[in-house]
């Protein structure tokens, strides 16, 4: 079987080089017909398993929440009789090799007695809105890459490309992809010390995604060129508390680049902030994520060259609720070294392998990050981080869930492990927080920076 996968794997790669170019032609009405049929899932992904079984067909995902869910309760596992099929530590994981990636042999490596991965069977429960599959085959014969694929045009709602012919399309899928309209969360983050000390940094999200609102064409969105809107604001510690973020979020980058207002509690003042882009450090990270590490990646793609490396079958995380419990304490899960391996379990998925290497005229504290991508949702589930001298840095994994409300699949959690410092942060501990509102309704003055200074004024 690994030998077949290595087939594949070099097919793709040979048929990225050949799409490597930012201009394709678009996909045929035929083609886009073929969505949700018997070979492809709504998405684009392949409907079948794989040949051993392993991984089963897409049969429409969780169409249900489980008996006596009530939305705003933490989301009960579906799986929850499943049991473990088998465990790989570091005593045993070159025989699992062919199935991971590589920053997962890292941490292997240098977490021997802390990091183990439980390998449960493989549910492809990822699921999307009629709507939003509708969306995507509109989309699919008619989505274009602009300014040198920093920007796209001709799409709404869903990801514009569910047939990725470069590296690109592929990473705009990510950037795209649905998770609801509007969405305010409250969540934790901690960068434990190597004891596993940490302090608990509270941020409150609110985020209105304008692509994905019911009547939005892609006419409304060429004329605003706003993809989204977000605002973030730490609730704690107390030195912290009242730090505030607002971002506008651009289609199309090169037109106009992504618009950021941050608010200081100290100076009372709100500052246009340009530099929140990029390798610019994340909000109250301890230097441990970038900017653009936050939600996997996000913001514009024109550093780098992107390449499809191809698709391959690896054990990801997958359907985490037991993660996401509400019977979890905070210092139940970060652990010293890497989060609390008992709770995280791991599936069989097919993923697209993205390369993304920095352009030889632009400066990023990545010189090249690989990035593993979930078929059926375009959920970015690992990520590899090279620094500038082509040297494994970081490690990030995404752990994600259906939140049936919606319904849609995205993280309850990512981590992102230093590997020379031996530290990690983690974001989105919701345990002990109010779950996740995808009902709530923003204001039109919201988002806006004199919204941003009426916070310090509570």
């Amino acid at each position: 079987m690994a030998n077949i996968m290595n087939k594949w794997l070099l097919a793709s790669a040979v048929a990225s080089v050949l799409f490597s170019g930012v201009a394709s032609a678009k996909v045929s009405e035929e083609k886009a017909a073929q969505l949700g049929g018997d070979v492809y899932t709504p998405m684009g992904s392949e409907r079948a398993g794989n040949e051993d079984g392993s991984i089963p067909a897409w049969d429409g995902g969780i169409q249900q929440a489980p008996e006596g869910y009530e939305v705003g309760d933490h989301h009960p596992d579906p799986f929850a009789d499943d049991e473990v099929e088998f465990t790989i530590t570091a005593s045993n994981y070159k025989d699992y090799e062919d199935f991971l990636t590589v920053g997962q042999v890292a941490l292997f490596k240098t977490y021997p007695e802390n990091f183990k991965m439980n390998v449960y069977p493989s549910r492809r429960s990822a699921s999307f809105p009629q709507h939003v599959y509708d969306a995507i085959k509109a989309n699919a014969p008619r989505a274009e890459l602009v300014q040198g694929g920093n920007g796209i045009k001709g799409a709404s709602i869903g990801v514009p490309f569910p047939f990725p012919e470069n590296g690109l399309q592929l990473i705009w899928n990510a950037i795209t992809r649905y998770r609801g309209v509007s969405v305010e969360r409250e969540v934790g983050q901690a960068s434990p010390l190597p004891d596993g000390d940490f302090v608990l940094v509270k941020l409150k999200d609110e985020l209105h995604h304008i692509y994905n609102e019911p009547d939005m064409t892609p006419e409304k969105l060429a004329e605003g060129n706003v993809l989204f809107l977000f605002r973030q604001i730490v609730e704690a510690p107390a030195r912290l508390a009242g730090t505030a973020l607002l971002v506008h979020e651009t289609m199309d980058q090169v037109k106009e680049p992504r618009k950021a207002w941050t608010y200081n509690p100290g100076q009372r003042r709100v500052r246009r902030a340009p530099n929140v882009a990029y390798d610019a450090p994340g909000t109250a990270s301890d230097g441990l994520r970038t900017t653009d590490d936050f939600d996997m990646f996000n913001g514009a793609p024109d550093r780098y060259n992107w390449t499809i490396k191809g698709k391959k079958e690896v054990y990801i995380p997958y359907n985490n609720y037991k993660l996401h419990s509400d019977q979890l304490e905070y210092d139940e899960i970060v652990k010293p070294g890497v989060i609390n391996s008992d709770l995280v379990r791991y599936e069989k998925h097919r993923v697209w392998v993205l390369e993304a290497d920095l352009k030889p005229d632009t400066r990023h504290q990545y010189k090249k990050r690989v990035f593993y991508i979930d078929e059926d949702s375009y959920q970015i589930v690992a990520e590899e981080m090279y620094d500038e001298r082509g040297d494994l840095w970081r490690v990030a994994q995404a752990y994600p869930i259906n939140y049936y409300e919606v319904p849609t699949l995205w993280s309850t959690l990512e981590t992102y492990y230093d590997l020379p410092s031996g530290r990690y942060l983690v974001i989105g501990l919701d345990n002990q927080e109010d779950m996740y509102d995808f009902n709530v309704d923003f204001r039109g003055s919201h988002f806006t920076p004199s919204a941003l200074r009426r916070i310090g004024r509570r």
